[in-house]
């Protein structure tokens, strides 16, 4: 299927993470369909990753930038003006799981909030002009922890909780300019962030299967490249009349019935 996502400028926010991690997956599946990822996270590997991007004939760029700083998200918004003049897709995809709970300080749940939270108002607000330029399209990266709970992370949930809130506002905000907004909500995928927490657990192997059998659908875990898979279709003019929703791609694992994992 030809998502038409050809020469289409697209800031994804948090794409500089390992190789297999969400962002880079989105970044590269966006490569890979012709469009121009435009990265914006704090990590070097941006670098790299552009340079083989432009090694492809892409025009991508990196922007380093410390995305719990709304002043630097400023300037890249600048610096993405300067170069493209025109958004065609946020994807504000940042994201860190912190575990800041109700022990934690005032100063690391304010933190979360920022990088987990206001990066994707600041990040949305400062790029605003160029996606109605372009008609573009908002997607932000949730996770189940805002619908769930978790436990013992109580800065990223009310982050997360506050994407929600935050994507379905910006449905009606800028519903009179075309644009939409939409959420896709992810539960369990093994990314090397994933694989590097559950190795810190004494039992990791009896949770990690503790966990996949969980998954109704294959009790498997969602890759990143079907995360990427979905964000792209979203983003895209075949999703064309789809705002304020919240996809979820998670093999069933937050919605079906607990039933189902009765043998």
């Amino acid at each position: 299927m030809d998502l038409k996502l050809t020469n289409k400028v697209v800031v994804v926010t948090g794409a500089a993470g390992a190789k297999g991690s969400i962002g880079e997956t989105i970044a590269q599946a966006l490569a890979n369909e012709g469009a121009i990822p435009v990265i914006v996270d704090r990590n070097d590997r941006g670098f790299t990753y552009v340079e083989e991007f432009q090694k492809r004939g892409i025009d991508s760029i990196f922007i380093k930038t410390d995305l719990s700083d709304y002043t630097q998200i400023e300037k890249a918004a600048k610096i993405i003006e300067e170069k493209y003049g025109r958004v065609d897709a946020l994807i504000n995809n940042v994201g860190i799981n912190d575990g800041v709970d109700l022990d934690g300080s005032m100063e690391d749940f304010m933190y979360s909030l920022k990088i987990n939270m206001v990066s994707f108002f600041a990040m949305t607000k400062y790029c605003l002009p160029m996606i109605k330029k372009a008609k573009g399209n908002i997607l932000n990266i949730g996770s189940k922890v805002a619908l769930t709970g978790q436990g013992g992370t109580s800065g990223y949930a009310a982050a997360k909780g506050g994407v929600f809130g935050l994507t379905r506002e910006w449905a009606v905000d800028l519903i009179k300019f075309g644009i939409r907004s939409n959420a896709i909500v992810i539960a369990e995928s093994w990314t090397p962030a994933y694989d590097t927490w559950i190795k810190t657990l004494d039992n990791a192997e009896e949770k990690l299967k503790s966990i996949v059998e969980k998954i109704p659908l294959e009790h498997r875990m969602t890759t990143p490249q079907e995360i990427a898979d979905q964000c792209l279709f979203t983003i895209s003019s075949k999703s064309s009349h789809t705002t304020g929703q919240f996809i979820t791609v998670d093999g069933g694992y937050v919605h079906l019935d607990r039933s189902l994992l009765t043998e």
